[in-house]
């Protein structure tokens, strides 16, 4: 292998995050801080000075955005579960120490290898709109409002996690669902100790509902009492949650139909319609989890990329990979203006169909051609190498027609001994979720409708019982063909664009994993979004490009000259959280990740 080619000079930097702002991000460069803040780590006698190992283990691995979830999926395989056995215990696990991020009023999308098949199974969970509302209505109740709202019950969507927890047992779980939630119910009853960067969204979410408060009429008492009693609890707080260890010994006891169609289903809808929601019990009762296709694109040096289809937007990732597999970018450094430049133009062609034709497959039918490589050439050929274009359009074979970038999602992956592999992601969306936590079950509702658009026109547009966009993708690799490695990184409309830069990390500069999602990242932000109308102007085309203090100040100079916005991030809130496992396929070694700029931890056995 080649020696490794970086120009992170400054990477030491994100050691330590910059104070938090309580809904913008810190601009402030590196050298704006005390000298103390800029030590960073100090070197290291292999690999990257500036990441740590990779965990490496040969039995069963898990990696999760909290060390206390990451231990009860290694117990669940240690007891004779299986990966999809420890990879429902570590989500409801996260559900209740990552509430800023997920829980069961959200949904959730997996990627599952199946080692006895050899095959790949995609399976979404997203929710529904009431089935007993149409369009108008839903705009007699916005009032003028051109968008849906962020709180309240209007973006409410119906909670699918549990129904996909229970699909995917069925076909593949091993351990009684009351084993797999009872370290769950336990932690939900005795308390844990809150991680820091949780603790620290806590912070930001309650600032966040609090400002809402005072443009949107929403409930948001039950949400005070369950997560905000004394205010935001703060890193080393004990939180306990009874409420929902109740309701997840309701689930454990019940099954699934306790949740849509039993006791929880009617407090729930009870809960919505005084809220005004549209949603009836048979909303609730219809709903159900969808097997799916995963389609994968061809990168180079063996390696494919594998993601699920629209509602999300995992297929944008495949579109970046056919775009940019048709330009050599190990040619310079990883840090160089040249190779975040060719990103960048292929995020924003990607995400023009991304805004035109990403919508529930149910209502619209997905232009699979846009993933072929002939599609790719068409569009990398749009791409100036000296400049930004001011704007990229929709491609064909239809006429031309906001990804929202704050999203709050939690990721995880499990790979047991046997070889079978969990990719799964599963979130709220934006913060918390819509601020409303039904009576006495202790989570929130997700607010994922706010993802429509209102124009009647556009694919994504508002209907009953349809799925609106989804921003959360898991992500699968293989390698010459064979199962290779479990991959997700959260964080709203950074996804494709994240699992993409990870790509790049890996075949085109050899880092492994750890280094991989440890090197600094770029997030593009702006253009045609999912929710705006077909036709007519929209205020960013160009968008911005914001970057981590690794990238160094000469790229993002030149940055600047070639026509970009560039933007200095340096408190990694925006740039999504990631973890990985990649396994052996000759030997079954597992090998590990987590991202830095969460909490989590990747731990085997």
């Amino acid at each position: 292998m080649r020696p490794i080619k970086i120009a992170f000079t400054a990477l030491a930097s994100l050691a330590v995050a910059a104070p938090a702002l309580a809904d913008d991000h810190a601009e402030t460069g590196p050298e704006a801080r005390p000298i103390a803040e800029q030590i960073g780590a100090g070197g290291r006698p292999v690999g990257a000075p500036w990441s740590r190992s990779p965990v490496k283990a040969k039995n069963g691995m898990a990696a999760t955005a909290h060390p206390l979830a990451t231990q009860i999926a290694l117990n669940i395989l240690q007891t004779g579960g299986n990966a999809v056995d420890a990879a429902i215990a570590a989500n409801a696990a996260l559900g209740l120490m990552e509430p800023t991020g997920n829980g069961i009023g959200g949904d959730l999308f997996a990627i599952v290898y199946d080692p006895d098949t050899g095959e790949l199974y995609g399976l979404n969970g997203s929710g529904r709109s009431p089935a007993g509302q149409t369009l108008d209505q839903l705009k007699e109740k916005l009032n003028g409002a051109d968008s849906l709202p962020p709180v309240g019950p209007l973006p409410v969507t119906i909670p699918g996690t549990v129904d996909a927890w229970f699909t995917m047992h069925g076909r593949f779980g091993s351990m009684p669902m009351e084993t797999i939630l009872t370290p769950t119910i336990r932690y939900a009853e005795e308390g844990h100790p809150l991680a820091p960067v949780i603790a620290m969204y806590f912070g930001r979410g309650l600032a966040a509902y609090e400002r809402r408060l005072e443009t949107y009429d929403f409930e948001f008492e039950n949400a005070r009492t369950t997560y905000f009693a004394n205010g935001a609890p703060e890193a080393g707080d004990i939180f306990v949650n009874r409420d929902l260890a109740n309701t997840l010994k309701i689930i454990a006891n019940e099954g699934r139909d306790a949740f849509y169609e039993g006791v929880l289903a009617r407090t729930m809808v009870d809960y919505l319609q005084r809220q005004g929601s549209a949603f009836k019990m048979e909303d609730f009762a219809n709903h159900k989890s969808e097997w799916v296709d995963v389609a994968c694109a061809s990168y180079r040096k063996g390696f494919e990329l594998c993601e699920l289809p629209p509602n999300g937007q995992g297929f944008a990732a495949l579109q970046m990979v056919s775009i940019l597999k048709n330009v050599d970018l190990s040619q310079w450094e990883r840090g160089s203006p040249e190779v975040i430049h060719y990103i960048t133009e292929a995020k924003r062609l990607a995400y023009a169909d991304v805004a035109r034709f990403y919508a529930d497959p149910d209502f619209t039918d997905f232009p699979m051609e846009l993933l072929s490589e002939e599609y790719g050439k068409e569009r990398f050929a749009l791409i100036d190498p000296a400049k930004a274009t001011p704007v990229f359009a929709a491609g064909d074979p239809l006429p031309e027609p906001k990804l929202e970038g704050p999203g709050d999602t939690t990721y995880l992956t499990v790979v047991d001994g046997n070889g079978m592999m969990v990719s799964l992601i599963q979130s709220n969306y934006r913060g918390m979720g819509g601020g409303l936590v039904p009576d006495g079950l202790g989570f929130m509702f997700q607010d994922r409708g706010e993802l429509f658009s209102l124009d009647p026109d556009h694919p994504n547009a508002y209907e009953p019982a349809k799925r609106p966009f989804q921003t959360i993708i898991p992500a699968f690799v293989k390698k010459d063909g064979q199962p290779y490695m479990t991959l997700g990184l959260m964080g709203g409309g950074m996804q494709p664009q994240g699992h993409v830069q990870v790509l790049i990390n890996i075949a085109d500069y050899g880092m492994n994993l750890q280094e991989a999602g440890d090197a600094a990242r770029i997030n593009h932000d702006g253009g045609r979004q999912p929710t705006d109308a077909l036709s007519g102007p929209i205020e960013d085309d160009l968008g911005t490009l914001n970057v981590e203090a690794g990238i160094p100040a000469a790229t993002r100079e030149a940055l600047s000259a070639m026509g970009h916005n560039v933007r200095l991030v340096t408190n990694g809130i925006m740039f999504g959280g990631y973890q990985a496992i990649a396994r052996d396929p000759e030997t079954g070694v597992l090998t590990g990740a987590t991202e830095m700029r969460k909490d989590g931890q990747a731990q085997g056995y």
